[in-house]
């Protein structure tokens, strides 16, 4: 079976190619991607090429598939895999699959290191390892673009479960954030700051009594907390505060009194920006613990953290990068009862879209960047459709959907884009 895919050769070396597939083995999986999400991950290993970790050095001579955070439904399954999996089946994947013995190293993933499994990809060949690890996962709920963002949620599903604290007395490490306490998430209305909001108003099993978020962009909090306001987080029993910390002189001591001068139990920092890790350093509370999220892309970055407090008040760092398999699962089964993750993405676009849109993605304003792998579409703000439409009578019936929904994407728009016979080729839009 051909496929079409964009395949990573080098240092921003990415091409469009249609290619064939071989034929599966018995313990494979043949699959159609449906649409993937961009991820500044992607970024950061189309500009490194091979000195990333997860790319194969031999990405020029046998190229790798791009793109991670995908979905779709599944074509063929293997005599091995035809008691667990069906033609037909919907499905997402989890990337980090730490498999000692693949043929791709503990390190390697699809999306990086493969060269016939990514999602930005037409069809794709799944192998063993996905499914004897129980990555691929089968996903019940309406759509397909929910399975998609299944995985950028089990990351900070992941982050939450990782952050711990001392029992007094003890060397125990009680896993997770503390419930009832007080959670900060700074520079946190991008997307994953959003995706983080989200979960915590609404995961059931502990919620903290209080959760600052700060950023220094006003639109981007204004929308933040529009999508998830304070009166839907009290009334699960959060208290949400939206904080411009460039508004304020001392943001510190104003978080601080908010916290009742006590600090902050967790602390989520989701920008590589030495200054934030420093504030968040500066508002832990006694056996604080300062998740380092956000990834940078420079090997030596740094930033200067308080010792005394580490020592005498018991402050910890943790970072951590994805989750794991039960993150993905409990994030698969939240999308498939109430968490609505469309207020996350902001663009939609075709797989002719992804080379530039990779390359290009911190320059790109705005959240989540949807690709539909079938589709010939540039990358198009949803707040553009409207405009769009006067030339392309899809981009209008997409904006009065998308009206419908509060201007975000749906199961319904997804669905009549799905419907469409024939591609989207109009002027790039951004």
């Amino acid at each position: 079976m051909k496929t079409k895919a964009v395949r990573l050769y080098g240092k921003n070396d990415l091409r469009i190619e249609e290619f064939e597939l071989p034929a599966i083995e018995d313990d494979e999986i043949l699959a159609k991607v449906v649409c993937d999400s961009l991820c500044m991950s992607s970024y950061k290993a189309s500009i490194q090429g091979t000195d990333h970790k997860r790319i194969p050095d031999d990405a020029a001579d046998n190229p790798v598939i791009i793109g991670h955070e995908f979905a779709g439904e599944i074509v063929e399954v293997g005599a091995k895999w035809k008691e667990q999996f069906t033609a037909g089946d919907k499905f997402a994947i989890q990337p980090a699959l730490n498999y000692e013995d693949g043929p791709v190293g503990i390190l390697g993933a699809p999306g990086y290191s493969y060269r016939f499994l990514g999602g930005d990809a037409t069809y794709v060949i799944i192998p063993n390892e996905v499914m004897d690890l129980g990555c691929l996962l089968t996903y019940n709920g309406p759509g397909f673009f929910p399975a998609s963002m299944a995985e950028p949620l089990s990351c900070v599903i992941g982050a939450m479960h990782a952050n711990y604290h001392i029992k007094p007395g003890t060397y125990v490490h009680d896993m997770e954030i503390v419930d009832g306490g007080k959670l900060a998430i700074l520079a946190g209305v991008g997307p994953m700051g959003l995706a983080a909001i989200n979960y915590v108003i609404h995961r059931e099993d502990r919620k903290p009594s209080l959760m600052v978020v700060t950023d220094i962009d006003q639109k981007r909090l204004e929308r933040a907390a529009h999508l998830y306001s304070p009166e839907l987080a009290k009334s699960k029993g959060i208290d949400l505060q939206y904080i411009n910390t460039s508004i304020l002189e001392n943001p510190v001591a104003h978080m601080r009194e908010l916290a009742g001068g006590e600090g902050y139990n967790d602390i989520f920092v989701l920008a590589p920006v030495s200054q934030v890790i420093e504030q968040a350093d500066q508002l832990l509370a006694f056996d604080g613990c300062l998740n380092f999220f956000a990834g940078p892309a420079d090997p030596n970055f740094n930033a200067r953290l308080n010792f005394y407090n580490v020592h005498y008040a018991f402050t910890h760092i943790v970072g951590t990068s994805g989750g794991n398999t039960d993150d993905i699962k409990e994030s698969l089964d939240m999308m498939e009862k109430e968490l609505d993750p469309s207020g996350l993405i902001t663009h939609i676009g075709g797989l002719n879209a992804v080379p530039g849109a990779t390359l290009d993605l911190p320059r790109i304003p705005g959240g989540k960047k949807l690709i539909y792998t079938h589709m010939e579409m540039p990358l198009t703000a949803i707040s553009d459709f409207r405009e769009m439409g006067k030339k392309q009578p899809l981009f209008s019936d997409l904006a009065d959907i998308c009206d419908r929904y509060d201007g975000l994407w749906s199961v319904e728009a997804e669905d009549l884009l799905l419907r469409s016979c024939s591609p989207l080729i109009t002027q790039q839009s951004h």
